[in-house]
């Protein structure tokens, strides 16, 4: 994707079918990206789609062996032109994904910008580095939180 400008860069992704790209293809439009070009792509209904489609594979990344016993609720919250958040509910060997708030108490929460979220989920960006340099806040469990990682398929660019 060479997009010079903002509005060639957004009218392309809006025309991708998200579904369809694999999570390897994905990571490697992050990693060409500047953070200011991911801000501008981050905005209205193509953020809503970004950002449900990575939501929506989080199931399918889910790594049960690696999670083993683990019972956890993470709550995600991403910044931008609004807040949006979703949960993820580990228990029983299974991932399950929810958008919004609920009243249940988070065992860890995280906090990032559009840019350092699609950079941390497509393996471009290193969460140790992003929580040093507060790009990416934690409340909560921090344990929990610096090992999500291993309990997802990662793709790298």
């Amino acid at each position: 994707m060479d997009g010079t400008s903002s509005g060639n860069l957004t009218d392309g992704l809006s025309g991708l079918d998200f579904a369809a790209v694999a999570p390897e293809e994905f990571a490697r439009i992050v990693k060409n990206l500047s953070a200011k070009q991911l801000a501008e792509v981050m905005r209205g209904e193509l953020r809503t789609r970004i950002l449900g489609e990575i939501f929506g594979r989080m199931k399918q990344q889910f790594r049960p062996e690696a999670a083993g016993g683990l019972t956890a609720l993470i709550r995600w919250k991403i910044t931008g032109e609004s807040d949006a958040v979703y949960e993820t509910a580990i228990a029983d060997g299974a991932c399950r994904v929810t958008p919004g708030r609920s009243d249940a108490d988070a065992r860890t929460t995280l906090v990032m910008g559009d840019a350092e979220f699609l950079k941390l989920v497509s393996g471009n960006g290193n969460p140790v580095t992003m929580f040093m340099t507060r790009k990416l806040k934690v409340s909560g469990d921090v344990g929990l939180a610096s090992g999500l990682t291993r309990y997802f398929d990662i793709p790298k660019a």
